[in-house]
């Protein structure tokens, strides 16, 4: 189980699943840092987590942001990043600065927490990187945030080797849980989890040993299915189901 007094910097901990995660390690007597890009959200969702706990502003695509909250608060016991954005739609119909800024933030903030996180972590801290169940496999109209979180979990198994021992680097793979990126699908979400439902799998994973937490299984499964068959038989799967 997770030490109390464990320090835990969650980054995009001021909505959606980094803010059931940091209420979750706050109630287990963690000190949390949680930190963003918006300074009011950030307010709001310390004022929810509860007294003791830090709020601090950064930017995962800027590292001298970043640098700055783990010279201030850290070393830590744990970083989790679950900062990312999505915008759904087709390839043909994807806005170019949208899509870089996926890119920039997903992926490249991602690699940028993966940096600072090495000399901020305490000898054995936990790394924590968010991919996703859309990147099992390829999917149609959400390609630009699918490719950054199958990007990520590439980046995921090579540092779980890079870092260890001193780093025990994990992978959260979830399905559809209820947060403002969700909000933006129009289309049906098997499995659609509540964040309190899902933070509380991450942390029994995290407190597990197996490198990837992933859920929920009636969701995962199946990709990794679908990621096992024959290409042509998956791609007529695939076409036949999204019409």
């Amino acid at each position: 189980m997770m030490a109390s007094g464990e320090k835990v910097w969650i980054i995009g901990g001021s909505s959606g699943i980094g803010e059931a995660l940091a209420k979750a390690y706050a109630t287990h007597k963690a000190l949390v840092v949680i930190s963003g890009r918006d300074e009011k959200a950030l307010d709001a969702a310390l004022s929810r987590i509860g007294n003791g706990h830090f709020a601090a502003r950064a930017d995962v695509t800027d590292p001298d942001s970043l640098a700055a909250v783990a010279e201030l608060h850290g070393p830590f016991d744990k970083i989790i990043t679950t900062a990312a954005i999505y915008d759904p739609g087709p390839v043909g119909k994807a806005e170019q600065k949208k899509a870089e800024a996926i890119f920039a933030v997903n992926l490249t903030g991602t690699f940028n927490v993966a940096r600072v996180a090495r000399g901020a972590l305490k000898p054995g801290g936990q790394l924590v990187l968010f991919g996703s169940a859309a990147a099992i496999f390829g999917l149609p109209n959400g390609q630009v945030y699918s490719a950054t979180k199958a990007a990520i979990v590439n980046l995921a198994q090579s540092l779980r080797v890079e870092y260890a021992p001193d780093v025990d680097v994990r992978l959260v793979t979830p399905g559809f849980v209820r947060t403002p990126l969700t909000d933006l699908n129009e289309f049906p979400m098997p499995g659609l989890m509540e964040p309190v439902d899902a933070a509380q799998r991450i942390i029994r994973g995290l407190d597990g040993r197996a490198f990837e937490i992933a859920f929920p299984r009636r969701l995962i499964w199946p990709l990794r299915l679908l990621a096992l068959l024959p290409r042509p038989l998956a791609f007529a799967i695939t076409q036949r189901v999204n019409g």
